[in-house]
């Protein structure tokens, strides 16, 4: 796909990529508190603002959960409205992540992720997203700076879309992907403003009987996030399953229109595969961990293997339709885990690509491989050996075991 503009060559790492986006996308409010590794965003951002390259307010709090309250705030009152974390901090918004998926409240914030105490560790994996799974955030994952450049752009179209209206999370390896310097592709000020746009608003009624924007105004008083008791509570939440089902063609078309500007998307915009048309043996992973598994692939395929990849570029809402087309002629699948599910039977991803395909007539042996973990390095070797293991299962005809962890000492 070839671009329609032009377009500039930085050297970027993907923190500054994530910073640089944000600068770009006419941002309104950006809270924040610092954590490694997430802290290079908020402190490049820190800079265009000191240098007046931006109009954007910036408010950094003595805390995330007071950091995403602050964007939940302005957000309601009608700014666009970015924050970033990581690990721990995420954890601490825990509370806010519910609240501002519920205001209807379209944040994006940018993770890198890293594990989660205790014992500390700084470096990457996906235990701080994955245990937010639930919490009413659409959560994308990239594979390299690139990426997250591009997808924190298309993250405020998909957010601020009026069949959407729900908060994204872009996550990025942490270390491995937000420090580390790639060439990033980098398009104009103007053409990103014009992509990005303008937040519109819903109509509704207030309480005064006025049909006004769905904000905070002061002349037209309305309450957000009330008190919703039983009778009504339960319709709350159903409309926020449909603002997610609503986000898997607006995720695509926005994935669709970026590329036409830029000649860069992303599979569908919710899975990118790889070589899996007449894949026999297929592995499905998130974020940078798929550019190592299709590097495999290529050296299987040479050998006559075939081998291919589903990587998950959209784990909520889940594209299940597209995992099922994906994978259903595949004859083993290895689901590799960057994050735990104690006493779950398996991790969070496991979970979900064995739920899409329980209902095919005949679906392929399904494994899981926990990898990775508190940063640790999973190379081309054992990857590798995920896929002879697969070629042994479907020789077999045979699961041994349905878990696996990946360089670990037993």
């Amino acid at each position: 796909m070839k671009s329609v503009v032009k377009q500039e060559v930085l050297a970027l790492n993907g923190d500054e990529a994530v910073a640089y986006a944000v600068k770009q996308s006419d941002v309104d409010v950006v809270a924040a508190y610092p954590i490694t590794p997430q802290t290079i965003i908020v402190e490049k951002f820190s800079e265009y603002v000191a240098n007046g390259e931006v109009e954007t307010e910036f408010v950094c709090t003595e805390s995330e959960h007071s950091a995403l309250t602050a964007c939940l705030a302005a957000s309601a009152t009608g700014a666009r409205a970015f924050t970033a974390s990581a690990s721990a901090g995420l954890a601490l918004m825990h509370e806010m992540l519910f609240v501002t998926s519920g205001c209807r409240a379209p944040v994006v914030m940018a993770i890198a992720n890293r594990a989660l105490s205790a014992p500390l560790n700084i470096h990457g994996d996906h235990s701080d997203t994955m245990a937010q799974r639930d919490s009413g955030w659409i959560q994308m994952y990239v594979e390299n700076a690139q990426e997250a450049y591009d997808s924190i752009i298309q993250a405020f179209r998909i957010a601020e879309n009026l069949h959407v209206l729900l908060p994204v999370i872009v996550g990025l390896d942490g270390f491995t992907l937000s420090h580390t310097l790639e060439n990033v592709q980098t398009l104009s000020d103007e053409a990103v403003k014009k992509f990005v746009g303008t937040r519109q608003f819903p109509k509704v009624m207030s309480h005064e009987g006025k049909t006004v924007p769905f904000r905070l105004d002061p002349e037209n008083p309305m309450s957000m996030g009330p008190i919703a008791l039983p009778n009504y509570y339960f319709e709350f939440k159903r409309q926020q399953e449909e603002a997610m089902r609503n986000a898997l063609s607006v995720i695509q078309h926005v994935n669709e229109e970026f590329g036409k500007i830029s000649g860069r998307s992303y599979g569908d915009g919710l899975l990118d595969p790889y070589m899996l048309d007449d894949a026999e043996i297929a592995v499905v992973c998130l974020g940078s961990t798929a550019g190592t598994v299709k590097a495999v692939v290529n050296e299987l395929r040479a050998d006559g293997v075939k081998a291919g990849v589903l990587r998950m570029r959209t784990f909520r809402p889940l594209p299940v339709d597209g995992i099922v087309d994906a994978l259903r002629k595949v004859k083993a699948v290895a689901v590799m885990d960057r994050s735990m599910s104690f006493g779950g039977s398996g991790g969070p991803v496991f979970h979900e690509v064995r739920h899409a395909l329980y209902d095919l007539p005949a679906h392929p042996y399904i494994v899981n491989y926990i990898y990775g973990l508190g940063g640790r390095d999973t190379s081309p070797t054992q990857i590798r050996q995920i896929f002879e293991d697969l070629r042994g299962i479907v020789q077999t005809k045979r699961v041994e075991s349905s878990v696996k962890y990946v360089g670990l000492r037993e």
